[in-house]
């Protein structure tokens, strides 16, 4: 089998244990006679296995009783909004603190549902300039974030998939402290790659496309308090609470989605857990960021040493013509998915955690050649 070394940031590489789990049971699912796919999500056999999924999202992350783990529908770009429609009210605040086109997206949802609400939303952003030349290159220090008293929630996003900034990989940029405001991150691809403290934030999201399955499933931790909270005046279908009380199956999952990210955290879970990953990732991290800074002639990282993501590397060539180049040659050693984001350009290296040492370490080594013979 001539399995490429994927580097896509999402759809992204998965486990290839957890893809011959899914291969070996595929026609007949624990003993069935039928695919997990076929199977009621009713039924007991399913139920074990979106049980399992949430067990594991609790022992990885060790989510305390007074959380709830969701499995929920739409890509985390519909929590986008439906965050906004559970937890503003008439006259309250909402604040967004935007460190990338993703921090962008969730911002703009957030305006319309609060418009429609007769709400407001304060913003902090740490864009540099206008349009398609704004960049964003750092998160900012825990003193440099300025939380609205009063307000709803502040949200930020812990990983900036396209721009490669990162919350929490260096001391200085911890993630912000915000007191009594609820903190709410869109975790969608930093999910799960090291283990933190789920308690110091009011609600975690992350669509499972990047670090743990296939797209069509979110996972989402939240406080019961702040599903208390939430409006009951919104469809039932939009509110958090509905999908809490009803353990993720008020309607039909993506049963085959649910089945895969049970198969990832399982081999997560084989793998050490969540402080071997991290000594995985970090080593994978220093391994491409050694490169680029031993190369500063050749090789450029457009973000904040303290900034820089451990799950997305970016960085530039001297021109855009040695940037194709550099990705049609590494496409012909069996690499793909390095082509930068098309809003910003460059290479972007993906490393989830399905992404092996071996695999950044054959990249490496290209950089390196590359460097030398261009």
């Amino acid at each position: 089998m001539n399995r490429k070394i994927n580097f896509n940031a999402g759809p992204a590489a998965l486990p290839l244990p957890a893809l011959e789990r899914a291969r070996d049971e595929f026609l007949d699912f624990a003993g069935s006679g039928m695919s997990v796919m076929e199977h009621s999500h009713r039924g007991k056999e399913y139920e074990a296995v979106h049980d399992e999924a949430i067990a594991l999202v609790r022992e990885l992350l060790g989510v305390p009783a007074s959380y709830e783990v969701l499995l929920l529908q739409g890509g985390a770009t519909a929590l986008f909004a439906q965050i906004p429609m559970n937890l503003l009210e008439k006259g309250a605040t909402a604040q967004y603190l935007v460190t990338g086109a993703w921090g962008e997206k969730a911002l703009g949802e957030a305006k319309i549902v609060s418009a429609l609400f007769g709400a407001s939303v304060a913003v902090q952003s740490l864009g540099v300039g206008e349009g398609k030349e704004k960049s964003f290159t750092r998160v900012p220090a825990p003193s440099g974030v300025k939380v609205a008293p009063g307000a709803s929630y502040l949200h930020i996003t812990s990983n900036e998939t396209i721009h490669g900034v990162e919350y929490n990989v260096d001391p200085s940029r911890a993630f912000p402290g915000t007191g009594a405001v609820p903190l709410i991150a869109d975790m969608s691809s930093d999910f799960l790659w090291r283990p933190f403290d789920v308690t110091k934030f009011g609600m975690v999201y992350a669509g499972a496309q990047k670090n743990i399955g296939p797209s069509g499933v979110v996972v989402a931790v939240v406080s019961k308090e702040l599903l208390e909270k939430g409006r009951k005046d919104i469809p039932k279908i939009f509110q958090f609470r509905t999908h809490a009380e009803n353990k993720s199956l008020y309607n039909t999952p993506p049963t085959f989605g649910v089945y895969m990210v049970r198969n990832v955290l399982s081999w997560l879970k084989g793998q050490g857990g969540l402080a071997k990953m991290e000594e995985v990732n970090r080593k994978k991290a220093a391994r491409l960021y050694g490169v680029i800074d031993a190369n500063p002639e050749f090789y450029r990282s457009p973000v904040e040493r303290e900034s820089r993501s451990v799950m997305n590397v970016v960085f530039r060539l001297p021109s855009p013509e040695l940037e194709e180049r550099f990705i049609a040659e590494a496409k012909k050693q069996g690499m793909i998915g390095l082509k930068g984001h098309r809003s910003v350009g460059g290479v972007r290296v993906s490393a989830y955690n399905a992404v092996s040492f071996e695999w950044v370490d054959t990249l490496a080594g290209f950089m390196e050649a590359f460097a030398r013979v261009k």
